[in-house]
């Protein structure tokens, strides 16, 4: 019995990207939702790309619906805007259910993505504009909008960095600026120049990423120069366990807290704030992610340099506070000879 109900969650969690990495809302909400969306997308025989498309419609819709300043009109843009998100979902899931993921796909998602949040963004604008604000509202959003993308590409990084080392299959679809760069360079404008255009957007974006997060593109750069798609057992855990408890924190620059805030504010009949919520305290939060990010990737970086001769079965050495212990094969710390439990330790 316990089997037949086990199974349903099983297949739901095969299209996850890796279920650390999964907001609380996206696991119980929009994941759950998005599967179901995703198998009836499959049986309409609907790519992946469809999908990201009609969410991006249906978020720049609901954008506009957050200009009038009816609280209805307002509330029928927020279930549009979490249909959105839910479409968003299944896209991914829908890639990951029918084994069709690819570059092209990412890319496209993530310009719809940025296209709802422009949506958002010029909507709210105009709305303050329309209730008697200054024309330096434009400022302040240019400002709010800037710092948006920042962190949605800094908290991306993180988690597809996360996904490279600790889980096999995400290894396949990371790209690094350079190789992309030299794509673009082999591609012509007139014969594939919608293809070239979504190289183009990818190769800034990740040009972008890499840039924020120096020392972590350095160390993801080390991994795949030492081990190439096979990352040691060792290093796994260790990068599994320096970075778990930094997902919550992550997760608040992604776009579900976002969605809550604007949906409060809108209530509250105050979305200007909004503006600010990424100003201040997303942004204090965003700098501080940053800094933890790039000395955890130095630290990791050492932790490789002292291990990069050990071979994938032999147990790698390594400094805990004053006494020396080896990483066991799933990662965790053992006592050497002489450290306490006797002759026979290990």
């Amino acid at each position: 019995m316990s089997q037949r109900k086990d199974a349903p969650h099983s297949r739901v969690q095969s299209t996850y990207k890796a279920r650390e990495v999964e907001g609380v809302l996206d696991l119980y909400f929009y994941r759950p939702i998005g599967f179901r969306l995703a198998e009836w997308f499959a049986q309409l025989k609907m790519p992946p790309a469809t999908v990201s498309l009609l969410a991006g419609v249906s978020g720049v819709i609901a954008g506009h619906l957050y200009y009038y300043r009816d609280l209805r009109v307002n509330i029928v843009g927020m279930v549009l805007h979490v249909c959105s998100n839910a479409l968003d979902n299944a896209d991914g899931q829908l890639a990951r259910l029918t084994q069709t993921e690819s570059r092209k796909g990412r890319v496209i998602d993530s310009v719809a993505d940025h296209l709802v949040f422009l949506s958002i963004y010029l909507n709210l604008v105009l709305r303050c504009l329309a209730e008697g604000f200054s024309p330096a509202i434009w400022c302040l959003a240019l400002a709010a909008g800037i710092s948006h993308a920042l962190q949605g590409a800094a908290a991306d990084y993180f988690r597809s960095t996360y996904l490279y080392f600790v889980a096999n299959g995400a290894r396949a679809g990371i790209d690094s600026s350079s190789g992309l760069r030299s794509e673009y360079r082999t591609w012509s404008w007139r014969q594939r120049p919608w293809n070239k255009l979504l190289l183009a957007l990818y190769f800034n974006f990740t040009r972008q990423q890499e840039m924020l997060a120096p020392r972590l593109k350095h160390l993801r750069n080390t991994a795949s120069e030492l081990f190439q798609s096979q990352i040691p057992g060792w290093l796994e855990q260790r990068y599994r366990d320096s970075t778990g408890q930094m997902f919550k924190w992550w997760g608040l620059l992604m776009t579900n807290s976002r969605m809550l805030i604007l949906f409060a504010l809108l209530f509250m009949g105050q979305p200007v704030y909004y503006f600010w919520f990424e100003l201040i305290p997303l942004n204090l939060l965003f700098v501080y992610l940053i800094i933890r990010q790039e000395k955890m990737a130095e630290s990791l970086l050492e932790f490789v340099a002292t291990n990069r001769n050990r071979s994938f079965d032999r147990l790698p050495i390594c400094a805990v506070g004053e006494n020396e212990k080896v990483l066991s094969a799933d990662g965790s710390p053992r006592l050497l000879k002489g450290e306490g439990e006797g002759e026979g330790s290990l």
